[in-house]
């Protein structure tokens, strides 16, 4: 079998698809070989069964066999090129393909490791050698293996493409710019090679920064995605607990009902088995009266009926009961003013929930707020922290810079927004009157102000420990159940609207809406004047607990 495929030539044991030796060679049943993958493939991509070689059709696929004794001749020549590639040294260099071989290899030929663009050839490991140790040789232009040398040479003088035409975008040799590109500009195609490669190197930089915007895309969309689901869950186990508070209020509403029917006919029932029980009493003792009476009167003992008739002359002493009746209690209305009264318990609980809900959503957007000394009145104390202010009769003696109040004792937080949302809480708890709300970037810091949306404030304040009002235009007054403890305010920047919560009560104060914003807004505080010492208390930046 080895002296067979020794008198084979190399071409007949590669595959006419793949051009490689041949990987479970199978015969079609026109006597042609090909790798069993290599055929099935074509015929799978090209919906046809048709002979690559002889392009005979047929009809119906056929069932391909393994030429067995084909397939061991293969096996021992792919053994016997590995066994020779293996003495040379070249072991893993046999050319593949979609590799540039050797042109200068017989037989089995090799990967060729340089193309020289002076001898139009691409030459092996072995056959390279020549063009490092000659001299003559050794001034050839030498580059990575490549395909199809023969297009690097001018079809019109047989030179080297080795310039390049920038009037005309071409590539040219010597002679090509001596008689044809006289007056154009010709460069080296190394030098343009160098230019492009830079701008390559720009396209790069631009194409890997566009990637690793689109990532960073994807991972800002993959988080966007993330907290909706997450928000999803939050608000569906929110809707949960609303829907069955509700439902629990209503079964409880249903129970009470029951109960009070109930109960209403429990005690009519036992009064009317009082009643009946006392009836019945009388009436044994009328019959046993009466059977007294019937006895003496059936006797013909003169002496005895005498002696009896005083104690049986009268019936024995009853109730009157001519105007005792039993009144059936009145269920008429009752189921109505059940319902009635939980609709008053709903809409108490849902106003709750509902306010429960929105102060939960809104704390979402809390941020760290603090005190900016630069716009404090003179008059104002800020704590270290930044966190609380209060008034003093004493007005410092501090730079009058643009930033700060000089008429009125506000002050501004140090941070400001100009977009989204954000929420802060205010202790407001002692103090009978206070300032509160944010403001736009440019309000008049010096001199006589209205706090109106007009003049960029957006607030609300307390007089006289219980008067409350939201300074609009015209400013309303505000009717709260309690008074404030602690105030939490919203901003949500683009839709325009300023919230105003109570935190203890889980409830809505105030809110504008349709606002204009159109520079930063800044949260804006007043303790007010300390009024010897009954305004003392401070007004304090709390951390925010989330409700519920």
């Amino acid at each position: 079998m080895s002296a067979v495929s020794c008198l084979l030539s190399e071409d007949q044991f590669r595959c006419s698809i793949c051009l490689d030796v041949f990987t479970h060679p199978v015969s079609t049943p026109c006597g042609h070989n090909f790798c069993k993958n290599c055929i099935t493939q074509n015929w799978n991509i090209n919906y046809s069964c048709l002979c690559p070689i002889c392009k005979h059709a047929f009809t119906t696929r056929p069932d391909l066999k393994v030429n067995k004794l084909f397939s061991e001749m293969v096996a021992q020549f792919r053994q016997s090129a590995q066994k020779k590639a293996n003495s040379r040294g070249l072991e893993q260099k046999v050319f593949k393909p979609g590799e540039v071989p050797c042109d200068v290899c017989p037989g089995t030929r090799l990967k060729a490791l340089k193309s020289c663009l002076v001898c139009l050839t691409s030459y092996c490991e072995t056959h390279l050698e020549p063009h490092l140790t000659m001299s003559g040789l050794k001034r050839h232009q030498l580059i990575d293996p490549v395909e199809n040398l023969e297009d690097r040479i001018c079809a019109k003088h047989d030179k080297p493409l080795d310039l390049f035409c920038k009037t005309d975008r071409i590539f040219v040799c010597m002679l090509c710019s001596a008689l044809d590109h006289k007056m154009h500009d010709v460069v080296l195609l190394k030098e343009e090679y160098e230019d492009k490669k830079v701008k390559l190197g720009k396209t790069e930089t631009t194409i890997k920064e566009m990637i690793l915007k689109r990532r960073l895309k994807i991972q800002e969309m993959k988080q966007s995605a993330k907290r909706s689901e997450e928000n999803a869950h939050m608000e569906l186990a929110e809707g949960v607990r609303v829907f069955t508070s509700l439902k629990e209020s209503v079964e409880r509403g249903l129970i009470e009902l029951i109960k009070t029917i109930e109960e209403k006919q429990r005690t009519t029932k036992k009064q009317a088995e009082a009643f009946i029980k006392e009836l019945e009493k009388e009436i044994s003792d009328l019959k046993k009266r009466n059977t007294e009476v019937e006895q003496v009167s059936r006797s013909e003992d003169q002496l005895h009926l005498l002696r009896r008739f005083p104690s049986l002359k009268a019936p024995p002493p009853t109730k009157d009961w001519t105007g005792v009746k039993v009144h059936p209690p009145v269920y008429e209305g009752s189921a109505v003013r059940a319902v009635v009264q939980l609709e008053e318990t709903l809409s108490q609980e849902m106003k709750k929930l509902f306010g429960e809900a929105e102060l939960k959503g809104v704390q979402k957007y809390a941020v760290d707020v603090t005190l900016d000394p630069d716009s404090a009145h003179p008059e104002l104390i800020l704590s270290h922290d930044q966190k609380c202010v209060c008034h003093s009769d004493v007005k410092k003696n501090l730079p009058d810079n643009p930033k700060r109040f000089s008429h009125y004792n506000f002050v501004l937080g140090k941070q400001s927004f100009s977009s989204g949302r954000f929420y802060f809480e205010v202790q407001v708890k002692g103090k009978p009157k206070w300032n509160l709300g944010v403001a736009r970037e440019s309000i008049n810091r010096k001199g006589l102000i209205t706090m109106t949306p007009k003049e960029g404030y957006w607030s609300i304040w307390l007089r006289n420990g219980n008067e409350y009002k939201a300074l609009d235009a015209p400013s309303v007054r505000l009717s709260l159940k309690s008074q404030l403890q602690k105030v939490g305010v919203f901003v949500d920047y683009e839709e325009g609207l300023v919230s105003f919560y109570d935190i203890d009560a889980t409830a809505l104060i105030y809110s504008f809406t349709g606002c204009s914003f159109t520079e930063k807004l800044f949260p804006f505080f007043s303790p007010c004047t300390n009024d010897g010492g009954n305004n003392a208390t401070h007004l304090i930046i709390t951390p925010v607990k989330k409700t519920g």
